[in-house]
């Protein structure tokens, strides 16, 4: 006696015949008894998924403390909190309390994928034990058991099946297969093909959404296709995102700059004999001001704004990182159906009389295209709902043809009902009807027959051909021609055919009823890609992204379709691969092509894991589109997952980074924009936050040096720290995005927050603003001004005019205009009005140290602070010129 072992049992039943399955189960028609079942229970363990021991909820929440930057801000909260600036402190611990808590509920969230699998199980099953039906928990299964099915049952666990009546189980959650599939005890596969073709098999988790069955428990728990989901789905670990890594590093970096300059101040200051206490005050003030805290806060703003915005472009964000996260992408791998296309099944061409049309083009021989468009109509299941039909998707297509054509289905049913019919069945793969009457015209018999179905074998069942002359013996292999010509176009083919009857048969069979037919025309039915798409595929082309479609639908059809949306070229072979062939590819191989191809045909789920795998080996950004269960273990994965909103699953929807509310790729280009200005402002708030750190730390470094005391007191290193870099740095999250921002490729994936000389700004613009404020200090000293409030005035200023000049890297402020970003204006003018409070108002002075400065010398510190402005234009300037 032999059982399934270990995950891959379940592949080795579809290939046998019913005789072997159960021989090889050790069971027969009358089921198990029950001390066998449970033997086999204890064996093989309940029929449930087991979940891995995951990491509890405080576990999660102290886990957000471990990231190097929350590290440093919690240093320097410490620091604060030390010297007594308690109000820093307290901002400082706020803001990494609260970026903890939002980690925590994205993480926690996380884990709910795992629970909605679990939904998907069986409650209960109906199964025959030493021959009698019981019904037994889903839960108490075991291989070797025989199941009865019925329609609207869920499949409790993977069957083989052994008998089948008209059964249909609808697996779109499991295979990506939308239309119900119609299954067969007696058929075998082949043992590598996909789960979709195995039509002697169901699933656990499935739903039987008609007829009725008897299938023999091949396995069980996690040994189910369901089970092995759900182990992938656990084993796979969320990757960091791009913003992750880069503020890491950028931590990192940060730290040792910060405590390598503090220390050099520090000692500097004593070798020039200032008093050790206000020299440690100064360094440790310093380096809280050099260490930008906002930034979390200022992050977490902008994906927040962010993600608000995509809800109303139909994208729902699960994880707020995803918004960053989708500016980086460099491939988008798409599902075919329902996102590049409409997944409504149309038909686009026609073919009667010798001549091909267009879907709605006018015929020259309208007779004939009559007798099309009423034949399809009649011979049709359709059912009107909402204005439109329901049904099969390929028969409310030709429905709406008739309609269009008008030819009323409703209308002809009433005038002509359906009198008698053989039912559409998938060995034969005709469907034929009997009315009374003519068919449009056709002068006969009394009753005539429409038989539609694929049109080699009506084909072979016709006698002649319908023309304008009449019906001919003539013209089988142009019709032939044209069928495999549309086809090859990436169509379905459906063919029609009619007979005239001198009477109704009594009881009409397919070999009597389905012979000496006259063909009458085809039509090729496609789901056309949606009118959007093919704009989303060329801004992704321009903006540098690789646009992949995924699908399990035919070679042809995909090549087509990917044809006419420009994700390939005509004739370019080498840029798609079928699911068998991916399958025969080594992983070395496969790293080799992965980045040439753009089309991937009869794909399973589980094969999108390993293109995802493979890209992000190769140092990609992927985001992967997916709605089912099978989907869940690559959506996770990904640097992106995409989980449709009106198609998926709840598994792949919690497993999914975001949502697409209207399953559209147009939507997923539109969020990739939105990611890419996220990412712009984060660094404009770092261009801004650390060139202002560098002024200050350049003022009070370089003063030792040029014989001067020290600028500024540690309470007003605090304040520039707490008010000029805060209010400004966070408005500038709320910076439209620059207009070329799709015209420009995406981010390198090894590219730091530095790059694009963001890091040389920072040194410049830093060292300029310190010489100014330096050069105000010794102008000051000399003339018997207000030296220290001269400093600190023009530090604050100097920092307000280059908040305003850096939102944009290459275009003007003058071309951007001022209230294009309200929010940064208001937050200018506010910290200037806060700063004067700081300088003329009395129980501020004493606060902060400072003195009312007369007309001259706040004049003087406006025009001193204007010159940052006018600098990082004239840097503009010239590269803008550099770059034409």
């Amino acid at each position: 006696m032999t059982f399934p072992a270990g995950p891959a049992g379940i592949d080795s039943w579809h290939d046998k015949t019913i005789e072997e399955t159960l021989k090889g189960l050790g069971s027969g028609p009358a089921g198990l008894s029950a001390g066998e079942a449970a033997l086999r229970l204890e064996k093989f363990g309940p029929n449930s998924l087991t979940e891995k021991t995951g990491r509890g909820a405080l576990a999660i929440f102290f886990g957000q403390f471990k990231d190097f930057m929350i590290v440093v801000l919690i240093a320097a909260a410490a620091v604060s909190g030390a010297i007594g600036e308690m109000a820093d402190a307290a901002v400082i611990a706020a803001i990494v309390v609260l970026n903890a808590i939002m980690g925590f509920v994205q993480e926690y969230r996380a884990q709910k994928a795992m629970e909605a699998l679990k939904k998907m199980a069986a409650p209960a099953a109906s199964v025959i034990r030493h021959g009698k039906t019981v019904s037994v928990p889903a839960g108490a299964l075991v291989p070797g058991d025989i199941v009865l099915l019925e329609a609207g049952s869920v499949v409790p666990a993977d069957l083989r099946l052994i008998e089948a009546a008209s059964l249909k189980t609808g697996e779109a959650a499991l295979t990506g297969e939308s239309l119900p599939v119609e299954k067969q005890a007696g058929a075998t596969a082949e043992e590598s093909s996909p789960l979709g073709d195995r039509l002697n098999m169901v699933y656990s988790g499935t739903v039987v959404t008609y007829g009725r069955g008897k299938g023999v428990v091949a396995a069980t728990g996690m040994r189910t296709e369901l089970g092995k989901i759900a182990g992938m789905l656990q084993d796979e670990e969320e990757v960091q995102t791009p913003l992750q890594r880069r503020l890491t590093a950028f931590g990192k970096k940060l730290a040792w700059a910060v405590l390598g300059v503090c220390a050099a101040v520090f000692g500097f200051g004593l070798l020039r004999g200032e008093p050790p206490a206000l020299m440690f005050l100064t360094a440790v003030a310093l380096a809280v001001a050099a260490i930008p805290e906002a930034l979390p806060a200022v992050m977490s703003i902008a994906l927040a704004m962010g993600a608000g915005k995509m809800v109303k472009q139909n994208a729902l964000i699960r994880k707020l990182l995803a918004v960053e996260t989708l500016g980086s992408v460099t491939y988008i791998c798409s599902d075919k159906t329902g996102t590049l296309t409409q997944n409504r099944m149309t038909v686009e061409e026609v073919y009667v009389d010798g001549a091909l049309l267009k879907a709605g083009e006018t015929p020259a021989q309208p007779g004939l295209y009559a007798r099309l468009l009423t034949g399809f109509a009649l011979n049709n299941d359709s059912t009107p709902k909402d204005g439109g039909w329901a049904g099969d998707p390929t028969e409310t297509a030709l429905c709406a043809l008739a309609a269009g054509g008008g030819f009323d289905k409703q209308k002809l049913d009433a005038e002509q009902p359906r009198a008698a019919e053989l039912p559409f069945d998938p060995e034969r793969k005709r469907m034929t009807t009997f009315h009374a009457g003519q068919l449009a015209g056709w002068e006969g018999g009394a009753y005539f027959s429409v038989t539609k179905g694929a049109a080699e074998g009506l084909l072979k069942n016709a006698a002649k051909i319908m023309t304008s002359a009449g019906p001919s013996p003539d013209g089988v292999e142009k019709i032939r021609a044209a069928a495999e010509a549309m086809a090859g176009r990436g169509l379905r083919v459906l063919g029609l055919a009619a007979r005239q009857w001198d009477a109704l048969p009594g009881a009409p069979t397919p070999a009597e009823a389905e012979k000496d037919l006259v063909f009458i025309g085809l039509a090729g039915i496609a789901d056309p890609p949606r009118a959007e798409a093919r704009d989303a595929v060329a801004r992704c082309h321009e903006a540098g992204i690789v646009t992949v479609m995924i699908t399990g639908d035919h070679p042809v059809t995909a090549r087509n379709i990917a044809e006419r949306l420009g994700i390939i070229k005509p004739g370019d072979a080498a840029a798609m691969l079928t699911g068998a062939e991916l399958k025969a590819l080594s992983p070395e191989d496969f790293a080799l092509r992965v980045e040439g191809i753009k089309v991937y045909a009869r794909v399973v789920p589980e094969q999108k894991l390993r293109i995802v795998k493979a890209l992000q080996a190769r140092g990609h950004f992927a985001a992967m589109t997916g709605d089912g269960v099978n989907d869940a273990p690559a959506l996770k994965r990904a640097d992106i997952g995409i989980a449709m909103g009106l198609t998926g699953t709840d598994v792949s929807k919690e497993a999914a980074h975001m949502i697409l509310l209207d399953d559209n790729f147009a939507t997923i280009v539109n969020a990739v924009g939105e990611g890419r200005r996220i990412y712009d402002n984060i660094r404009r708030f770092v261009r801004y936050v650390l060139a202002c750190n560098s002024g200050e730390i350049w003022t009070i470094f370089l003063a030792p040096f040029l014989g001067l005391p020290i600028p500024l007191l540690p309470v007003q290193i605090l304040w520039i720290n707490l008010v000029t870099d805060g209010l400004p740095g966070l408005a500038l999250a709320a910076e439209p995005a620059e207009p070329d921002i799709m015209k420009r490729p995406p981010r390198s994936p090894g590219e730091s927050l530095f790059a694009g000389g963001l890091g040389a700004h920072v040194i410049w613009v830093g060292l300029l603003i310190g010489l100014l404020c330096l050069g105000a200090q010794a102008w000051a000293i000399r003339t018997g001004a207000h030296w220290q409030t001269m400093v600190f005035t023009v530090l604050c200023l100097s920092q307000l005019g280059h908040a305003l000049a850096i939102r944009s890297e290459r275009r003007s402020l003058f071309q951007m205009g001022v209230l294009s970003n309200k929010p940064l204006l208001y937050s200018v003018l506010l910290t200037v009005a806060l700063q004067l409070a700081v300088i003329y108002v009395p129980w501020c002075n004493n606060i902060f140290r400072t003195a009312p400065l007369p007309p001259r010398e706040l004049v003087l510190a406006l025009g001193l602070s204007s010159l940052i402005f006018f600098a990082v234009e004239a840097e503009k300037l010239v590269r803008r010129r550099w770059l034409k």
